[in-house]
């Protein structure tokens, strides 16, 4: 089994609504604003080779929404989703899964391309996977979500015939070697790809954790749905992390790839910072 990094690029939020009710002098601390107040961050999607399987989980942002959408992202660096895979001799017609945590445009919005005036899957090998009661919230959305749920990004993988659906229950296994973590704060039954990989335990965290800055219970961004239930699922699965050793890996923070947690007086906090290629 090998994990690799796929960088699609970075791109910025306001710094106000990833940290919610925290000041902007405590939380520029670790995720400094630019003048706009405006945070960057990653959008690190996960590639896992296990066996004949070739497992992507999220596809960052995409390329195909118009000049408009991008403006409001500030889209930043030389990689892309295409450049990443290439760069490890990969293409996207190798990938055999694209495993969606969740279905917002910056985590699904490569996996749907143009193709002259028609929206097709990226991945024209490979089985998407959602949950139906993620689905199903997000093709309805509430109009507090809409705009980050966008039906170019979502209805073209249905249509295609390669959406699957796995069953919504806490620690469901999606292989031998990855089960899945529900989390309902951020938005409606996220998933979290737990990976057994070299003796270790790996969470990718998606957006429960976007940053190391994010740790602190009281964290939480703006965007979360239901932050009182993300402020229970976050405190249980930190409180996993640091008893059982996890690595978090994040998808958001534009300099940390993985980290570990620790138990203290102040509550779970930040143990070491590391390289995935450090494992």
């Amino acid at each position: 089994m090998n994990l690799y990094i796929i960088d699609t690029g970075l791109f910025k939020l306001d710094g106000g609504a990833m940290f919610g009710v925290v000041p902007k002098t405590i939380w520029s601390k670790t995720n400094p604003a630019d003048e706009n107040n405006l945070c960057t961050l990653a959008m690190r999607c996960l590639l896992i080779e296990d066996g004949d399987r070739l497992i992507l989980i999220d596809t960052g942002i995409g390329n195909k929404q118009d000049e408009k959408f991008f403006s409001h992202y500030y889209l930043q660096g030389d990689d892309s989703l295409d450049s990443s895979l290439a760069a490890l001799g990969f293409s996207a017609n190798d990938i055999t899964d694209i495993f969606l945590t969740h279905l917002h445009f910056d985590h699904v919005g490569g996996a749907v391309k143009r193709d002259g005036d028609t929206l097709i899957p990226a991945f024209k090998n490979a089985t998407y996977w959602s949950n139906r009661q993620h689905w199903d919230w997000a093709v309805n959305p509430n109009a507090r979500e809409k705009a980050s749920f966008l039906k170019e990004n979502i209805l073209p993988i249905e249509q295609s015939g390669q959406l699957k659906f796995v069953d919504v229950q806490d620690g469901v296994r999606f292989t031998d070697n990855i089960h899945i973590r529900f989390i309902n704060g951020h938005t409606k039954a996220m998933m979290l790809p737990l990976i057994t990989y070299k003796g270790k335990q790996i969470l990718y965290v998606a957006d429960l954790v976007p940053t190391v800055g994010h740790i602190p219970l009281p964290y939480i961004p703006a965007y979360d749905m239901f932050p009182l239930t993300t402020l229970d699922e976050k405190k249980k699965i930190l409180d996993d992390a640091a008893e059982k050793e996890f690595i978090l890996f994040f998808e958001h923070d534009a300099v940390n790839e993985c980290c570990t947690v620790q138990q203290t007086e102040k509550g779970v906090r930040l143990k070491q910072v590391f390289k995935l290629t450090d494992i």
